[in-house]
C-alpha cells in the first residue's frame, strides 16, 4: 500500500505570504441536521467550520459527499446550511424558550414519589422542526458542486469528524492531489482501546480511519496531550513516526462563560447534572446506583441526565424504566439546548462525570467555565484538564460517588465550598484554539 508520509515535510516557519486554502469537509454538519441537539463533537465541528469558512475568499473552499462522491461545495451555501442547523438547535436562545428545559424544571421540583413511569424529559422533532431540516439538506439536492481536481492548488483539506474517512472511495482522491495536505482531527483512539465500549462495528471502523489518517495525513489536530502520546504512538506503528500532531485545547461555547442565573422556580432543590450519550463508557450505571441508595435518605437529591440514549446501554435503561426507587428522583433529558445546559448547571450542586475513559472531556469544560463545582472520574484526561479544580473519586468506587453525592448536597456543603475555593483557569480561550490550529496548518 502507498503511502504519504515521504511527501509530508517536516515543520517550518509560516511566510508571509497570504493564508493558505483550507476545504472544509461539511458532510457530518449536514447530515446532523435532524438530530435535536448538539453533542461534543458537533460543537467543534461546527466552531472550526465558522472560523474555515468565514475566511476571505481565497482561503477557503468546501467539500460535501454528493450521489457521485467527494465534491466541492459552495462556501457560502455551506456556511447558510450550518447557520440554519444552529438555530434549530436554539444555541443563542434563551432558556425559557426551551420544551425540555422547562420540563426538567417541572420535574425538579415535583414531589411526587409514586410516578408510574420514569421522568423522561426528551425532545421529540416537531413537524415543524423536521421540515426546516428538510428545507436545509434540499438545498445541497440540485448544486452537485465541482470536481475536486479543481481544488486551489497547495490547499488544505480538513475534516474534523473522521467522517468516512475509513472509506477508501471517499478518500482516494487524495493520492491524486499529493499538493493538497490532509489534517484530520483525532477525538481519542477509544474504540481500539477500549473496543468494548462501543458497537463492533464502530471498533472495527476506527482502526480504518486512522490507517487512512497514517497513510494520507499530513498533520492531525487534538484536544489532549493524552491523545496525542497515544496517536504518536499508533502513527509509528503504522510508519508514520513523522506525523506533525498538533494539540489545540478545546475551547467552550460563550454561553458557558457569561453569566447565568440559577433557575428561581427550583429554590432549594438539590439536583446533580450529569452530561453525555447513555453509553457504557459514560458509566451511568455507577451514579444509578448511588441513587438507589440516596432514594432511602430523608431528603434524597435528584439527578439530571443529560444526553441521548446510546448503545450497549440495557442495563442502564432497565434501571431507569423498572426501579421504582429511581422513578421520583433520575431525570432524563435528551435534546436538551446549550442555554438550557447552562442555567441548569448555574443551580447544580455538581456536575458529576463518572466516565470509564475520555478523549478530552468537553462537558467538565463547560462545567468548570460555568463555575460549578466538577465530581469526576480520576483518568488521565480529566487531570489534564481540570488539575485541581476537580474533585476525583475512581470511576469503580459507587461508595465514593454515593459519598460525594451526600456531601454535595448537603446545606452549607463543607466538601463543596471547597471545590468551589480550588477553580482554577481551566478553560481555554477560542482564540488561543483557533490561533494555534492556523499557526499548525500554515507550517505543514
Amino acid at each position: 500500500m502507498s503511502s504519504r508520509r515521504d511527501q509530508v515535510p517536516t515543520l517550518t516557519p509560516p511566510t508571509e505570504a497570504a493564508r493558505r486554502p483550507v476545504i472544509y469537509d461539511v458532510t457530518r454538519i449536514v447530515t446532523r441536521a435532524l438530530n435535536a441537539a448538539p453533542n461534543g463533537i458537533d460543537r467543534v465541528d461546527f466552531a472550526l467550520a465558522r472560523h474555515f469558512l468565514t475566511r476571505d475568499e481565497s482561503a477557503r473552499a468546501a467539500l460535501i459527499c454528493t450521489a457521485i462522491g467527494p465534491r466541492l461545495a459552495d462556501p457560502d451555501r455551506a456556511l447558510e446550511t450550518i447557520e440554519g442547523v444552529d438555530s434549530l438547535w436554539r444555541e443563542d436562545g434563551d432558556a425559557e424558550e426551551d420544551d425540555v428545559y422547562r420540563r426538567v424544571v417541572a420535574a425538579l421540583r415535583s414531589t411526587d414519589f409514586v410516578r408510574p413511569s420514569p421522568t423522561r424529559a426528551k425532545k421529540a422533532p416537531s413537524l415543524k422542526f423536521l421540515e426546516q431540516n428538510w428545507h436545509a439538506l434540499r438545498r445541497w439536492a440540485p448544486h452537485l458542486g465541482r470536481p475536486l481536481h479543481l481544488a486551489p492548488p497547495g490547499a488544505i483539506y480538513f475534516n474534523v469528524t473522521q467522517f468516512l474517512i475509513d472509506r477508501s472511495w471517499y478518500v482516494r482522491w487524495l493520492a491524486t492531489r499529493p499538493d493538497i495536505k490532509p489534517v484530520f482531527f483525532v477525538h481519542d483512539l477509544l474504540p481500539i482501546d477500549a473496543p468494548d465500549f462501543f458497537r463492533a462495528r464502530e471498533a472495527m471502523l476506527h482502526p480504518r480511519r486512522l490507517r487512512n489518517l497514517c497513510r494520507y495525513g499530513a498533520g492531525a489536530v487534538v484536544g489532549s496531550h493524552a491523545v496525542a502520546r497515544r496517536l504518536r504512538q499508533y502513527a509509528a506503528e503504522n510508519g508514520r513516526s513523522d506525523l506533525p500532531i498538533c494539540v489545540a485545547r478545546l475551547p467552550v461555547s460563550p454561553v458557558f462563560t457569561s453569566p447565568a442565573e440559577a433557575p428561581a422556580a427550583l429554590g432549594d432543590v438539590a439536583y446533580f447534572v450529569v452530561c453525555g450519550t447513555i453509553e457504557p463508557r459514560k458509566n451511568h450505571l455507577t451514579l444509578l446506583n448511588a441513587w438507589r441508595a440516596l432514594a432511602f435518605d430523608p431528603t434524597p437529591p435528584k439527578l439530571v441526565i443529560v444526553g441521548k440514549r446510546g448503545w450497549l446501554n440495557d442495563a442502564v435503561i432497565a434501571a431507569l424504566e423498572q426501579n421504582v426507587s429511581l422513578r421520583a428522583h433520575v431525570i432524563e433529558a435528551g435534546g436538551l439546548s446549550t442555554p438550557g445546559l447552562r442555567r441548569l448547571l448555574a443551580g447544580a450542586r455538581a456536575l458529576l462525570m463518572p466516565s470509564f475513559a475520555e478523549g478530552f472531556g468537553l462537558p467538565v469544560a463547560e462545567a468548570l467555565a460555568a463555575e460549578t463545582p466538577v465530581v469526576a472520574s480520576d483518568i488521565e484526561a480529566f487531570r489534564e484538564l481540570g488539575g485541581d479544580a476537580i474533585d476525583y473519586v475512581d470511576p469503580l468506587d459507587e461508595r465514593g460517588w454515593l459519598q460525594a453525592a451526600r456531601d454535595y448536597s448537603a446545606p452549607n456543603s463543607l466538601r463543596r465550598r471547597a471545590a468551589l475555593e480550588r477553580r482554577t483557569g481551566a478553560v481555554a480561550s477560542p482564540d488561543a484554539f483557533f490561533s494555534k490550529i492556523d499557526d499548525f496548518i500554515e507550517r505543514l
